[in-house]
């Protein structure tokens, strides 16, 4: 993992500037067992021409044989231990739509759902309503108060939303109140501490009183609430890594974890293709050493096990890449958090696929295409992926020499 008491020493405001490109569950499997995985089958002729002129490996997000969340795995290609600075959803889904959480504030993750007349859950998502509709519902949230207690409300994307805890006292140790099942009823806030105890009171409190107003607002009628939790106090990329970094990403929960580590959030319309994002890139890139650009369709088509449309998006991502390539970037990383295989429809324990090119200082290894096989006899062998922020300071000339 990154020293950062070591980094921070080493690392020079001065040198070569960075694009940390990251297709989200970019790892996969293969559909048969002598067949290829969805990196593999992708027709990328400009991230093959890379990995054969520049480094390969395969990271490992959090441990081996681990299945990641999104959250601690960007954590960790950020060049934090994952296990060390946990992040609980909630901040990640408040900071991610510009909400601050402060010291001391609760942030939750609101999920509205649809019960039935015996207050039984029949659709854990509420039918997955449209943003707009599940704004309208924030707004009607928005009426309840708790004493001594600042509440704000505000609509994420689709059927979720964020709340915010304010005031004295308060402590985000509670269970979620989703029972990840359908056919039951919400459960109530638990606190899971004696510490948490006045705030599950309050948060019992909100859902007794979100039940009253959401009533007969099918199919949007309750809510669940997920991932407590309060601000963690991360070091900065700035006091670190001397980096002046930039977040580009469509999803607010991507925004939310750079917003913690100390980016800029560069505002960005809903895009459908990677080159809408690459051209955002290019152009605040005269005014940053370090941007992050995230991919999310990746990570969702392997969830919805749609293989070939996967392995679409990985050509999208290519075909766009000289967009990032114009640039001239000293160090450009291209990875993922973690695998999302088709076949498996979910996140997995599987190494990630890693390049990385730097035209002045990389080891080019005997890597001939961007694979996961490719990437296993690679120069960079696997590693955990908190290593790889040291890596590109280190290939980018930002870090100093270690010792006389």
């Amino acid at each position: 993992m990154a020293n950062f008491e070591l980094i921070s020493r080493l690392a020079n405001d001065s040198g070569g500037k960075i694009i940390l490109l990251v297709m989200d569950g970019l790892g996969g499997l293969p559909r048969t067992a002598d067949g290829l995985t969805e990196l593999e089958t992708a027709h990328t002729p400009n991230m093959d021409a890379l990995a054969k002129a520049g480094s390969t490996g395969l990271t490992i997000p959090v441990a081996r044989g681990v299945a990641p969340g999104s959250g601690p795995a960007h954590l960790a290609l950020f060049g934090y231990d994952p296990i060390q600075y946990e992040i609980g959803r909630g901040v990640l889904e408040a900071t991610g739509i510009g909400i601050e959480v402060l010291p001391g504030d609760v942030a939750i993750r609101g999920n509205f759902c649809t019960v039935d007349a015996n207050g039984l859950i029949t659709d854990r998502r509420a039918g997955r309503i449209p943003t707009e509709e599940g704004a309208k519902r924030v707004e009607l949230l928005k009426q309840i108060k708790l004493p001594g207690v600042e509440t704000i409300v505000e609509a994420v994307q689709d059927y979720r939303f964020a709340v915010l805890l304010r005031g004295s006292g308060l402590n985000g140790d509670i269970a979620d109140t989703d029972p990840q099942a359908t056919g039951v009823p919400t459960l109530p806030a638990v606190a899971q501490s004696p510490a948490a105890e006045h705030t599950a009171k309050l948060v019992n409190q909100w859902l007794a009183e979100a039940a009253k107003i959401l009533k007969g607002h099918e199919p949007a009628n309750m809510v669940t609430l997920r991932g407590f939790a309060m601000e963690p106090g991360l070091p900065k990329y700035s006091e670190v890594y001397k980096l002046k970094a930039a977040c580009v990403a469509v999803y607010p929960m991507y925004k939310g974890v750079s917003r913690l580590v100390g980016m800029d959030v560069i505002p960005t319309d809903i895009h459908d293709h990677p080159a809408d994002e690459f051209k955002r890139v290019a152009g605040i890139w005269n005014d940053y050493d370090f941007v992050f650009c995230h991919i999310k369709y990746t990570d969702s088509r392997g969830e919805d096990g749609d293989f070939d449309a996967k392995v679409k998006v990985i050509e999208e991502v290519d075909a766009a890449l000289p967009i990032l390539l114009d640039l001239k970037p000293d160090v450009l990383v291209i990875t993922g958090d973690h695998s999302t295989p088709a076949t498996y429809k979910a996140h997995s324990w599987h190494p990630v696929p890693t390049l990385l090119y730097a035209p002045k200082t990389h080891m080019p290894d005997r890597a001939q295409a961007y694979g996961e096989r490719e990437c296993m006899g690679g120069a960079l062998g696997q590693f955990p992926a908190a290593e790889l922020m040291p890596l590109a300071l280190g290939h980018a000339n930002r870090l100093a020499k270690y010792g006389a």
